[in-house]
């Protein structure tokens, strides 16, 4: 079918899910092994704000990410991501919530035997009758979320390719528009722009944040690179060792404050380029 024809089909659907604050309070993770990832962090993150979480490998930037949405849960504290409360939820409620939390990570996680048009419609299995999903019936609805993502992020063309025939950069682009498909109230992404060239990676942070802006959608980005987190986000927040060491707009922060954060002088690595 024509890109012009498929932009038709995603023409009607429904308004995206209203965006969620994240709440943390005092909020400390230590793994089984005695590692200590978190320690009483404290954040307030408003419904709509596109922050960058910044910090060197094993910085706790992960964890903090993962905390939100309950893949990693607090040893002690409290989280909140919208009405709910995060601390303490397992099963069933907790796979519904993850359902209005999209998820990006580093590695893609795409099906690459799979073309891109069932990958991103993976999205929509949260919402979707258990029947639909085994039969693999899609309703026009899933179909059009489906399509309309993939428009937003510029792989509409790319519909019916396997996704094992993508660029790095490419792939990473259908894991946002899946994750847009799911209609969430939060975006997180993990790290995702480590394993891809500078072009690319400035196209993949322009991406999310014009979701941000285009869907006020709440969007959480874990980077360590200094020029992207000034460019892209509104507000960082530095994280050392499992604690806060900044806590302010991205713009505004200094070369100073990013040897606070990383805890050493800057390096060429800390800066992605043009």
């Amino acid at each position: 079918m024509h890109a012009d024809s498929l932009r038709a089909e995603a023409g009607t659907l429904l308004p995206a899910s209203a965006s969620w604050s994240i709440r943390l309070d005092d909020v400390s993770v230590t793994y089984p092994n005695g590692t200590r990832a978190l320690s009483g962090v404290s954040l307030d993150i408003a419904a709509g704000e596109m922050v960058s979480i910044v910090g060197l490998s094993g910085s706790g930037k992960s964890t903090l990410i993962r905390t939100i949405n309950g893949l990693v849960p607090a040893t002690s504290g409290t989280v909140t991501v919208g009405p709910h409360t995060v601390t303490g939820m397992r099963g069933r409620r907790l796979r519904e919530l993850r359902g209005h939390i999209g998820m990006i990570f580093q590695g893609f996680n795409l099906a690459d035997r799979a073309n891109v048009y069932r990958n991103v419609l993976v999205g929509r299995f949260a919402h979707t009758a258990t029947w639909r999903t085994l039969l693999g019936v899609t309703s026009a609805q899933d179909r059009g979320l489906a399509l309309r993502a993939l428009d937003a992020v510029g792989m509409l063309e790319k519909v019916w390719n396997r996704a094992g025939q993508l660029s790095g950069g490419q792939k990473q682009r259908v894991a946002i528009a899946r994750a847009l498909t799911q209609q969430p109230s939060v975006m997180l992404a993990d790290e995702p722009v480590a394993s891809l060239d500078p072009p690319t990676a400035h196209a993949v942070m322009h991406d999310l944040r014009r979701v941000n802006r285009d869907e006020q959608l709440t969007v959480l980005v874990n980077i360590h690179l200094m020029d992207l987190a000034r460019q892209y986000t509104t507000r960082m927040i530095g994280l050392r060792a499992g604690e806060v060491v900044y806590d302010g707009p991205a713009g505004a922060a200094t070369d100073h404050d990013f040897e606070q954060i990383y805890g050493r002088p800057i390096q060429p690595r800390d800066v992605l380029g043009a």
